[in-house]
């Protein structure tokens, strides 16, 4: 399990209002990659964010430093990985959720589980890149698909290398693509247990809704789908990119500011 040290390997944001920024004014901003990643997406983050808010990038088991760790394929293992220290989080301050494709479903699926566990709740639930729980896409249930039919739909969405690298027996196909599978698994586990009344159903919190203009995948079109997975209020925005925008300054300088609009007079 994410012990609670690892979890607040904070960045924190250089600027003029940090020495004086109250601490219940400041807000932790947890993120989640996507399939086949760590998270090194969110290293431009820090910066782009602005003040009073601190990144904390949450990497998955088996991959960079805890690339030794089994690797988690059910809402079971995710929960027992992650919960825990997030519970602790959410009663030291405001906090917020950002999750990207894979990283959305996950962030919905602990939003709910905070909530089950009467934890004070994010300031708002923000995903990107991803459908809604309840949409189908050719990835589901792709997982055990052989190289050959499962490639293609990876470079569908730009997430194949170049190079001898993905060939047969190159490094990518030895240490990403087994990572990808297994995050598809989980990505298949957790629309499943959403679609549970017993796991699932609508979080009541604001939810962010975020499209890249040029994802093939989760087009801009489909964000209002998300609108029934929360009571709270829906904002859908597209931001210039293909399906991995997120390592782009404009998503986190959005995101910075709706963490400072909940928590700023």
């Amino acid at each position: 399990m994410t012990s609670p040290a690892e979890l607040d390997e904070t960045v924190r944001v250089t600027g003029a209002r940090e020495a004086v920024e109250p601490a219940d004014r400041r807000v932790r901003l947890h993120c989640l990659a996507h399939a086949g990643a760590g998270v090194s997406s969110y290293r431009r983050w820090p910066a782009a964010v602005g003040d009073a808010v601190d990144v904390v990038p949450l990497p998955l088991p088996g991959r960079e430093h805890r690339r030794r760790e089994p690797r988690v394929t059910d809402r079971a293992a995710l929960l027992d990985d992650l919960l825990g220290p997030l519970l602790k989080a959410a009663e030291e301050g405001p906090y917020a959720l950002y999750g990207h494709s894979l990283g959305a479903l996950v962030v919905y699926t602990l939003t709910r589980a905070l909530a089950d566990a009467g934890a004070p709740p994010p300031l708002f639930l923000a995903v990107g890149a991803c459908l809604p729980p309840h949409a189908t896409t050719a990835l589901i249930g792709a997982a055990d698909l052989p190289d050959e039919e499962l490639l293609p739909l990876l470079g569908d969405l730009g997430s194949l290398p170049q190079g001898p690298v993905a060939d047969p027996g190159g490094l990518w196909r030895r240490s990403v693509l087994p990572v990808l599978r297994d995050d598809l698994r989980l990505a298949k586990a957790l629309r499943q247990a959403a679609l549970d009344p017993a796991t699932g159903g609508p979080v009541d919190v604001p939810l962010l809704a975020f499209a890249g203009s040029d994802d093939p995948l989760a087009v801009p079109a489909a964000l209002r789908e998300w609108r029934q997975w929360t009571t709270g209020r829906i904002e859908a925005r597209t931001v210039a990119g293909d399906h991995f925008f997120a390592g782009d300054e404009a998503l986190p300088r959005l995101i910075g500011e709706a963490c400072r609009e909940r928590v700023l007079p």
